[in-house]
């Protein structure tokens, strides 16, 4: 069974190769770790082998801002361990190396035994963590059998996931069953992520709802430019301010749109403009520009003022990573994409951090529970593209609506915390308690 998920694997990896290739050379993707991800250990990682390992697989950004909290816990309590992080991505390695430090962080391997079973001869992790749904049969496997206890946390299963687990279920119902079984504890952020868990196959009585950790957030250190924007926002008298963070294709459009309708009643308005994947950055400059608008980009920016050449009016491009989540402090109003296209939308809890006024789309099947839960609250506008201009200039106008909108969601976000605890008490539990 194992030997034919594997070969499954490996003919949709020949099968795919153009693709990835193309990425590789258009962009760079994937290009970052590619030894790593085929069973080449770090030295850093493989010349440390005298203590067992914690491991920790965050798959991206989000992950590994959701699951820092988790890891400096896991440190502290574990002191005769080391806590390595792997991730997926090339950002997500970045941000892990910062956090964690980069001679504790790996790119995590593909799922072949030829490739898995070096990092576990290498680190014997005695834990293994996985952060939210990464469900690879062979690694679990093998991790099991090498002695590790696994648990996921933050394990959520989103709208959009649900339809296909259950494919994989029906085409290969034993195959998903024995991978959920190697799982000796699933932290499940709600109890709709519990039953969801159930009904794909994981057994019942491993599940438990700790929470979702990424309501534990705490505001990262700003960096400089948060605080050379607002130096030059008062300079050249510029603002509204608007956000926009985490768009994708299709949303930039209708956003700057949006923009041009409030320079209207607001020529000093400036909006910030933060897309999602960094292949994109050069791409959306070219909107902008070809739209007519004035443009700082992030990556030129030196701190200008008084210039002749003022903020005010103008769209700042964040073509950086790591950098939105403090930007959204500065705004009048934060909109979060990936939400006015089909594409399940992302966190809004980054901009709930600094009591801003959210609006997002009407596609946020991704994080369902968090926006369903922040508008039962009136904390966060849902809108459609029709309303969207309309809405920002109902909260541009309206002072007294925009605090309250950023107040609740200030107070919606604060009511749900305490889920990093939860999930360190319960992977103390399961190791025992012993360190």
């Amino acid at each position: 069974m194992y030997a034919f998920y594997s070969a499954l694997l490996a003919l949709f990896l020949v099968l795919t190769l153009p693709y990835w290739l193309l990425q590789m050379m258009r962009h760079g993707k994937y290009r970052a770790g590619l030894r790593q991800r085929f069973g080449a250990v770090p030295p850093a990682l493989a010349g440390r082998s005298e203590k067992p390992a914690i491991w920790v697989h965050a798959v991206s950004v989000g992950e590994v801002v959701a699951s820092s909290a988790v890891v400096e816990a896991l440190r502290q309590k574990f002191p005769f361990h080391r806590v390595l992080v792997s991730t997926t991505t090339s950002t997500g390695q970045k941000l892990a190396a910062q956090r964690f430090g980069a001679e504790n962080v790996f790119y995590f391997p593909l799922d072949f035994a030829f490739a898995i079973r070096p990092y576990l001869d290498a680190l014997r992790p005695e834990l293994v963590v996985v952060a939210e749904t990464e469900f690879w049969p062979n690694f679990l496997r093998l991790a099991k059998r090498g002695g590790a206890r696994i648990a996921v946390i933050n394990c959520r299963i989103s709208d959009r996931s649900l339809p296909g687990y259950k494919r994989f279920r029906l085409w290969l119902p034993k195959l998903l069953e024995k991978t959920l079984a190697n799982v000796d504890l699933f932290l499940a952020q709600t109890e709709a992520d519990r039953q969801r868990l159930g009904e794909i196959g994981a057994p019942e009585t491993r599940i438990s709802v700790a929470g979702n950790l990424k309501f534990d957030l705490a505001p990262p250190l700003s960096p400089r430019i948060v605080a050379s924007l607002r130096e030059s926002f008062i300079h050249s008298g510029a603002g509204p301010v608007l956000v926009c963070g985490s768009t994708l294709e299709g949303e930039e459009g209708s956003l700057l749109s949006a923009f041009r309708n409030i320079l209207v009643n607001h020529p000093k308005a400036v909006t910030i403009l933060a897309p999602r994947h960094p292949e994109r950055f050069a791409e959306v400059a070219a909107l902008v520009e070809n739209l007519g608008f004035r443009m700082w980009r992030r990556s030129l920016w030196g701190g200008e003022r008084g210039s002749g050449e003022p903020l005010s009016g103008s769209v700042f491009l964040v073509d950086s990573i790591g950098e939105l989540a403090t930007l959204y402090s500065l705004a009048t109003v934060a909109f979060v994409g990936g939400s006015l296209v089909p594409r399940g939308g992302h966190n809004i809890l980054e901009p709930a951090l600094y009591g801003v006024p959210i609006v997002t789309g009407n596609h946020y099947e991704n994080f369902r529970d968090v926006v369903n839960f922040f508008a039962s609250r009136n904390a966060v506008r849902i809108v459609g593209l029709a309303e969207l201009p309309l809405v920002f200039m109902e909260l541009i106008e309206n002072g007294s609506e925009r605090q309250t909108l950023g107040e609740n969601a200030l107070a919606a976000l604060e009511s749900q915390r305490g889920a990093t605890a939860r999930t360190v008490g319960a992977l103390m539990r399961l190791m025992g308690g012993s360190s």
